[in-house]
């Protein structure tokens, strides 16, 4: 599985394993600090994962999208 997380500074879509879960990154493009949620609020998107075929998007406030 793939978290696909969105700098919230300049928009970048990283791909990120699920270690990044629950930390801060450091985006390669614009080098800005954000968070990845952690599995608390990927819980909610384990019914999305099989329709979103091993990939999720997560933005900074928490909100899942397969």
């Amino acid at each position: 599985m793939q978290i696909l997380a969105k700098c919230p500074r300049c928009g970048q879509v990283l791909q990120l394993s699920p270690a990044a879960a629950d930390r801060r990154i450091r985006c390669p493009r614009c080098y800005g600090l954000f968070s990845v949620p952690g599995p608390a609020h990927l819980k909610k998107a384990v019914r999305v994962i099989k329709n979103a075929r091993g990939r999720l998007y997560v933005d900074q406030n928490g909100n899942i999208y397969g």
